[in-house]
């Protein structure tokens, strides 16, 4: 089941997308909190505005160095368990929304394609057999990131948590084998990442699990699992796509800050 959320110009609703991803039927309420039913509304995706399909009420989570080839193109070793890092819910915008280059700030930013995952119900210190209960779904990150400011501030809360710097999109999959999707990037349509979350360091279960003897996760909290290699830079001008097979493809472009 893939559920987007979305407007029409008012109030953003949420709605079911069909398997060819252009028809979506609208729900009523939040799914995260509300059972699913339809309200016999129907819409075009070409004929709304698709919002980031979440927004995390708490916080979004993410994992540096979860591929070994990752790690190694960035001259890293591989941590021998999780590293996390948290981003603020105000970095998180939607599928096509403009990622802003705060150019007064950052002159080295890259795109980071990753799988999200998305927390559908609260636990704490949860083991890895028991993740897949507290899973709501899954979608796409650009866990887009300041180089200069990642080496120069010694920890990661401006280099990856700037505003906009967090696209997700474009629904949630409910469905889905996270160990099993590919994990594909592009910039201005040529392919600069080809990754599989099979060669994830730790799996997804792995991390909500060590994500949550950290911390009390919460509905609507989102967990990056970690880019593969191919990461680079992006300029003002260019576009970032990122397709996982299984879910669709999350598409932004980049601007520079007025």
């Amino acid at each position: 089941m893939r559920i987007a959320r979305y407007t029409e110009g008012d109030d953003p609703v949420y709605g079911l997308v069909d398997a060819g991803g252009s028809k979506i039927a609208e729900v009523s309420g939040d799914p995260l909190y509300q059972r699913i039913e339809l309200t016999g509304k129907t819409t075009t995706v070409e004929d709304v505005r698709l919002l980031a399909p979440v927004i995390p009420r708490s916080k979004v989570i993410g994992i540096g160095r979860n591929y070994a080839d990752h790690a190694a193109e960035m001259g890293n070793e591989v941590p021998a368990e999780p590293m996390m890092f948290l981003i603020p819910n105000t970095a998180v915008v939607g599928p096509h929304d403009p990622v802003v280059i705060p150019s007064a700030l950052t002159s080295e930013v890259h795109y980071e394609g990753e799988l999200a995952v998305i927390i559908g119900r609260m636990c704490k210190d949860i083991e890895p057999d028991e993740a897949t209960k507290v899973v709501f779904g899954y979608t796409i990150a650009n866990d887009v990131s300041a180089r200069d400011l990642q080496r120069g501030d010694g920890q990661w809360a401006r280099a990856k948590g700037m505003d906009t710097f967090c696209p997700l999109g474009p629904w949630i999959e409910t469905d889905l084998d996270p160990q099993n999707v590919s994990i594909l990037t592009r910039r201005d349509g040529e392919v600069v990442q080809d990754g599989h979350s099979r060669d994830m360091v730790h799996g997804v279960a792995a991390l909500i699990s060590h994500c949550s003897k950290a911390f009390t996760l919460l509905p609507g909290d989102v967990i990056l699992t970690g880019t593969p290699a191919g990461v680079g830079p992006v300029e003002a001008g260019q576009r970032v796509e990122i397709e996982i097979d299984a879910i669709g493809t999350l598409s932004n472009p980049f601007v520079a800050s007025e």
